[in-house]
């Protein structure tokens, strides 16, 4: 089982204020990577901010998704990716790119990732939130931070 476990906050719509990474080498986590993104003039939605607790303040001095893309790229290319709710997170990285003029097809991944709500759908488990899944796997979760929500996910895809 080797793969990559990507989580995104976002601040509107699309536009990231954080992204959590785990790598996973033949069934071990060898890395993790979190950092806050400055989304598009420091917007944020009030609604989001109540969901993950990110504010202005908080990414005013932060990198932008271009700036923080290189540490992105390296950890996603050529590698199979897994997120839960993968559409809502490949929109993200997709739109992201697009907005910065960056190639997602350089990334060499696949089209559709894969999604740990369908795994754990398919298994029965409603409803198949990420906290939901998580408390009944028994994984630790601080939901809606992104490292947590990407080593979650990471553990429920080796679970599977």
């Amino acid at each position: 089982m080797t793969f990559t476990a990507i989580d995104f906050e976002t601040a509107t719509g699309y536009h990231p204020c954080s992204v959590g990474i785990v790598t996973v080498e033949n069934g071990v986590i060898t890395d993790e990577f979190v950092t806050l993104i400055k989304p598009p003039d420091n917007l944020y939605s009030p609604f989001t901010i109540r969901v993950h607790g990110i504010y202005p303040k908080d990414t005013i001095h932060a990198k932008s998704f271009s700036q923080v893309y290189p540490e992105i790229r390296k950890r996603l290319e050529n590698r199979v990716i897994v997120a839960h709710n993968e559409s809502f997170d490949r929109n993200v990285l997709a739109k992201s790119m697009a907005l910065y003029g960056l190639d997602y097809a350089e990334l060499n991944i696949a089209s559709r990732w894969e999604c740990t709500v369908k795994i754990y759908k398919a298994k029965g488990l409603k409803p198949a939130k990420l906290s939901d899944c998580c408390r009944e796997m028994k994984i630790a979760l601080n939901h809606h931070e992104a490292l947590s929500d990407a080593r979650a996910c990471a553990k429920l895809y080796l679970l599977k």
